[in-house]
């Protein structure tokens, strides 16, 4: 069967649009069109519109599809209007797939944007539309716990035990000398106020209920959501990125009950037990600046067994479990959502690290607020 050369032709504007016809079989091994002559001539005449015309084509592979993206990329370069017609069957649909991603940056903001973005009205109205989000998300989280509690999740306890191990004994060291120096900052502060009392044992006390109750669960949650949160926004943007939670889709699997569940849950196990050990850890923390100011081992403990109450632990675990549902909602949310470009996974770390801080700090005063009404 007798083939022809690929060729093109780029036909004179009408009414500010050209047309590129393109003809002969488009295939390996006979060539291909060349693109730098028509670069040339299409930026010296830049019409407002390109017509692609695929009526005179012949046989055609990945040679046509190479071409029609790099003439697709040039003119959205260049601002002009670009449209294939009467291409043959399959054309069509291949282009509209391999055009539907933008992979350019996106622009610099301008002055003018920037300020727009600090205007009251537009930061309430990108609030409410992250809440609305994460609500959503929410939704869609507890129905795939819903599936789980009935054994029909797609859920696999493998990667929820891996995901403990990360969440957990990984982060020994980094909530070790958080909790020990913030033990240290509480009594610090605390004994400049007892002294000019003479009473520094009461140091104590303070380490002991703010440790429990407020310090040591909210520190190990932001050091999460900056550890844990980050990570899982990685993670599954990099999957978004490859197109791997699409193909989990295609198979009939929710990545909800595949990537987000085993996440959640094993957050959920493992903050109430940092949370304890960090409690620990700022106690001893205490001890330590106590022990400076003369007070003594037995003193100290004694003192902190007098303030130690099972209401106190029950609150800071209690705020352990809401802290670690929003930092996993924060994080795979961010990145489920995200783009699926190099940037879009780092912006959608820096979205889950900052969102999740934020919603610890609104958490922790409403839930602050909640027991203060109710006396506990």
């Amino acid at each position: 069967m007798d083939t022809q050369a690929p060729a093109f032709q780029l036909l004179g504007d009408n009414h500010g649009e050209s047309s590129l016809v393109l003809s002969g079989d488009w295939v390996q091994g006979h060539g291909s069109g060349n693109f730098d002559a028509l670069q040339s001539e299409l930026l010296l005449r830049h019409p407002a519109k390109l017509m692609a015309d695929g009526s005179s084509l012949g046989d055609w592979d990945s040679i046509l599809m190479a071409f029609l993206l790099q003439c697709h990329n040039l003119c959205r370069e260049e601002g002009i209007a670009f449209e294939a017609r009467d291409m043959p069957e399959g054309v069509a649909q291949l282009l509209a797939v391999a055009t539907a991603v933008e992979t350019h940056q996106p622009p610099v903001e301008s002055r003018g944007s920037l300020l727009a973005s600090i205007n009251p009205v537009h930061l309430l109205h990108k609030v409410s539309g992250n809440l609305q989000e994460s609500l959503g998300f929410l939704g869609e989280v507890t129905i795939a716990l819903s599936r789980l509690l009935a054994g029909k999740a797609n859920t696999r306890f493998s990667d929820f035990k891996e995901f403990c191990y990360q969440a957990g004994p990984d982060a020994f060291a980094i909530i070790s000398l958080i909790s020990v120096l913030v033990g240290m900052i509480l009594a610090y502060l605390g004994a400049v106020q007892l002294q000019q009392f003479g009473a520094e044992v009461y140091v104590a006390d303070l380490v002991v209920i703010g440790m429990l109750r407020e310090m040591g669960v909210l520190m190990t949650a932001i050091v999460m959501a900056g550890r844990t949160g980050a990570a899982y926004a990685a993670q599954l943007g990099t999957m978004q990125t490859n197109e791997e939670i699409d193909a989990i889709t295609t198979m009939g699997i929710s990545p909800i009950e595949f990537l987000v569940l085993p996440r959640m849950l094993a957050l959920i196990v493992v903050m109430p037990l940092l949370v304890i050990y960090a409690d620990l850890l700022g106690i001893v923390g205490g001890g330590i600046v106590a022990g400076g100011m003369g007070i003594s081992p037995v003193q100290y403990i004694t003192q902190s067994e007098g303030a130690l109450s099972f209401t106190h632990v029950a609150v800071g675990l209690l705020k352990s479990l809401v802290f670690a549902i929003l930092i996993a909602i924060a994080g795979c949310r961010s990145s489920i959502n995200s783009g699926r470009s190099s940037a879009a996974v780092g912006q959608a770390a820096t979205e889950a690290v900052v969102t999740a801080i934020v919603y610890l700090i609104v958490a922790d005063a409403a839930i602050n607020i909640i027991f203060q009404q109710v006396g506990i």
